[in-house]
This record gives C-alpha cells, sequence and structure tokens, in this order.
C-alpha cells in the first residue's frame, strides 16, 4: 500500500485535487480548486483536471492518483451523468482519463468516494457493521460500506415511493425548490429513511451534502432507531476516498 496518494474530486460546479497521507488522511499539500467547464464536456474536464495537477506540482506517475466522478461507473464506464455533460452516458471514461493523463487512475463514483472517507478518517471511523452514507443535495446519493470493505454503486437515492423517484421529493434541491420548512422536508425524509431501515436495517447512517451543516435543523426531528450523524469530512471527502482508493488501503 502506498502511503500517499493524489484525489481528485470532480463535481458539477467545481474540480477539487490534492496529495493526501492516506495513513492519516491528512492533506499534504494545499487543496486545488478550479471551476468545471461550462457543458461538462469530457474533454474540458480531462484539461482542467490537467490544469488541477500542474496547480499540484505535477505530482509523480508512480504516485497513486484516484479520481471521483458525479456518475455511476462500471468497469471504467461511466452510465449515468450528474450535472455534467450526457456525452458521459456510457463512455469509457477511465480509459480517456488514462489517456488524457498520461498515467494510471483509479476511477469511481463520488458518493462511494465520500462514503469510503468517512469510513476510514470521519463519522464511521471504526465502525465494524454496515454504514449508509446519504448526501443530500441536487439528488440523493448513497454509498454502502460494510465492514470497512466498499459495495459500489448503490444508487439508493432512486427509491421508488408512492410512485415516484424519491430523491425528486426528499434532495435537498426538492426543499429549496418547493420552500419546504425543516419540519416538512424532515417528513419526506423520514420515509425515506425508513424504507432503507426496512430494506438494509444498517448500523449507521451519514448525513452528508452541504446541507450537513445545517444537521441539528433537521436531523434530530427523524425518529429512527438507527444512529443517524452527520458527515465530517466535508468538501475534502471526495479526494480523501479517491486518494484512498488508488493506494490500496
Amino acid at each position: 500500500m502506498a502511503s500517499k496518494a493524489v484525489g481528485i474530486d470532480i463535481g458539477g460546479t467545481g474540480i477539487k485535487g490534492a496529495i493526501v497521507d492516506v495513513a492519516t488522511g491528512k492533506l499534504l499539500s494545499d487543496r486545488v480548486k478550479l471551476p468545471t467547464p461550462e457543458g461538462g464536456e469530457p474533454d474540458d474536464i480531462v484539461l482542467t483536471v490537467l490544469e488541477v495537477l500542474k496547480k499540484l506540482g505535477s505530482p509523480e506517475k508512480k504516485l497513486p492518483m484516484g479520481l471521483c466522478f458525479p456518475a455511476v461507473v462500471v468497469k471504467g464506464r461511466t452510465l449515468s451523468a450528474a450535472n455534467v455533460s450526457k456525452k458521459w452516458i456510457g463512455l469509457e471514461a477511465e480509459t480517456l482519463f488514462e489517456k488524457g493523463l498520461d498515467r494510471d487512475i483509479t476511477f469511481v463514483n463520488d458518493a462511494d468516494a465520500a462514503g469510503y472517507a468517512e469510513a476510514l478518517y470521519g463519522a464511521a471511523e471504526k465502525q465494524k457493521g454496515l454504514v449508509i452514507l446519504t448526501t443530500l443535495g441536487t439528488g440523493i446519493g448513497t454509498a454502502l460500506i460494510y465492514k470497512g470493505v466498499l459495495i459500489p454503486n448503490a444508487e439508493l437515492g432512486h427509491l421508488q415511493l408512492e410512485g415516484v423517484d424519491w430523491e425528486t421529493r426528499a434532495a435537498y434541491s426538492a426543499k429549496e425548490r418547493e420552500n419546504l420548512s425543516w419540519e416538512q422536508w424532515a417528513e419526506r425524509l423520514q420515509k425515506y429513511y425508513d424504507m432503507l431501515v426496512a430494506l438494509f436495517h444498517p448500523d449507521l447512517f451519514i448525513v452528508g451534502g452541504g446541507v450537513s451543516k445545517e444537521h441539528k435543523d433537521f436531523l434530530p426531528l427523524l425518529k429512527l432507531d438507527t444512529p443517524i450523524v452527520p458527515a465530517v469530512l466535508r468538501n475534502n471527502a471526495g479526494i480523501l476516498g479517491a486518494a484512498a482508493l488508488a493506494s490500496g488501503k
């Protein structure tokens, strides 16, 4: 296992990167962030990642590099596209990045990377059971970690409740769009987490996404037997998780 690695987190609005001490989860460099190119086209995003690497001092190619992306990732292909160009759907994205960056990478879903980081360094550190991370943002991203092992591509935000894709009702974007109170939104979240409990009976829920900073406004409104806690790694979670997965940790 490598002791350090590069982590790159690609999002719909920003592309962030840093060099990480994977043993401790500490950043060994400044965190570099550049805007995601308008339209989120594949070639433009590859070029922006190259710029991030340059600002990190062009890390040597033998250093492991993990890259997380807002899409379902299966065998290096992106099967969906969240807040980026639809050209990513069905694309051999891992190959595209490896050619464009001229280096090997580990390519993973962004929620998976964030969940793995929380299991290693954050809210689920030393948790030995089943952990479900949910990110409440534009949609609902999820990650499953069991005894420290990531189970990839769990798209649990798309559970059907009352005949609809429930992330359209319970994501933070729905609260903003419909101007819901914390109490009204919590009623929708309650149904969502009740369904997750019925299906998976997890030992711990972790809530991420930007709204997790306001966890005191809505988590106490939920009535769950399963512990539910806010994520602690904030905007570094994707970077840390991608780097850790690349290093073999």
